[in-house]
């Protein structure tokens, strides 16, 4: 089923009876407050003729917590009609079940360059719908049991977002926020998780937009969230310089010039695999991704390092440190000073103050 008879996808009414156009090219909505807002216009996996999963969908008795930004990676359709986003629904089921050998579609929904919104994944409109349960999707690895997935239509590396797009996003992302209570700033995008450029840089480099839009259609004030660097061809400076020396912390043979090159991007792409930080695309067609470093990877690399610590792991905490203005010695020992450094640079981020690296501070180090 559709849920309104009229899209109406760019427009609701306020409490006063007054209407007022959502979201425009300045990303700022106006709609009316509420614990519960109108459900968006959204065609189901019935309107556009799926198939049927080849296993039965889980369904979890958990709210998700957050959503998890995608591309298709597909091409830049101009054609913006609804029977066009179905057909493309149609195609990334087939590509997911038939070639990533899925259940179903990966994704929860799919957003098409027109702004028209698709359910993706069986069962997830009705879940979503209902706000107490959550859809296990195949879209974002160990993410999938606590996060909504949506598919964007398009490759956004260079192009431009087109503004029905983002007006359908920021109205999807902002019912699933008063649906559950996901708060504004676990939005992210897929590369945040796993070794990948998707969403694309444009469309990435729009999230902390994307987050205040749907902040301010919540009500909430955003924290905008602290994730793991992406590196890539072309990546250079202090967090490459890391990013060496933690693996040769780890016994393997890389230079430390600070350069993303062919040997570190052999090896981190290796351990990206072996970490679990990538994995069958998400997207509506495969695109290969090689010497990609990000997400969980970083999770699996960066150890907890405080007083008495020497080595490798302690040479990468003093380049990061040494980047960002702070001024230790490059001698590889976490000294008394550093100890004192860690602390201030703890406080000063707003972190436990401990004197220790750990998780969280790696995360500051590394933004």
């Amino acid at each position: 089923m559709v849920l309104r008879g009229v899209q109406v996808a760019r427009r609701v009414l306020l409490a006063g009876g007054l209407a007022a156009t959502a979201v425009g090219v300045s990303g700022i909505p106006v709609w009316a407050s509420s614990s519960r807002r109108a459900a968006p216009e959204i065609a189901s996996t019935s309107d556009w003729q799926a198939r049927e999963p080849s296993s039965p969908v889980q369904v979890l008795d958990v709210k998700p917590v957050k959503i998890v930004v995608h591309h298709t990676a597909t091409p830049n359709s101009e054609d913006t009609s609804q029977e066009h986003a179905m057909e493309l629904a149609r195609q990334i089921q087939d590509f997911h079940m038939d070639s990533n050998g899925w259940i179903d579609t990966g994704q929860n929904f799919t957003n098409s360059r027109g702004g028209w919104l698709l359910e993706g994944r069986h069962k997830s409109l009705s879940v979503l719908t209902a706000g107490e349960q959550h859809v296990l999707g195949a879209h974002a690895g160990e993410q999938n049991s606590e996060s909504l997935g949506i598919e964007n239509e398009g490759t956004y590396i260079d192009a431009k977002v087109p503004d029905a797009l983002w007006d359908s996003l920021v109205e999807l992302c902002a019912y699933m926020v008063a649906q559950y209570g996901i708060e504004p700033g676990e939005i992210y995008g897929h590369r945040d998780f796993m070794a990948t450029e998707c969403p694309g840089d444009v469309l990435y480099a729009r999230l902390p937009e994307l987050r205040e839009a749907v902040g301010a259609a919540a009500g909430k004030v955003v924290a905008q969230p602290v994730v793991w660097p992406l590196l890539r061809a072309g990546s250079a400076g202090p967090r490459v310089s890391a990013l060496q020396l933690l693996l040769r912390a780890r016994g393997e043979s890389v230079p430390v010039d600070g350069v993303f090159g062919g040997r570190t991007q052999e090896v981190a792409g290796r351990l990206a695999g072996e970490l679990g930080a990538t994995g069958a695309e998400c997207s509506g067609t495969r695109v290969a991704e090689p010497g990609l470093f990000g997400g969980r990877g970083w999770d699996g690399l960066v150890p907890v390092v405080g007083g008495g610590a020497s080595g490798d792991v302690v040479r990468a905490v003093q380049t990061l440190l040494i980047s960002g203005g702070r001024y230790v010695a490059a001698d590889a020992r976490f000294s008394d000073r550093m100890v004192s450094v860690v602390r201030e640079f703890q406080a000063s981020a707003g972190l436990a103050v401990t004197g220790v690296v750990d998780r969280a501070t790696w995360q500051r180090l590394l933004a």
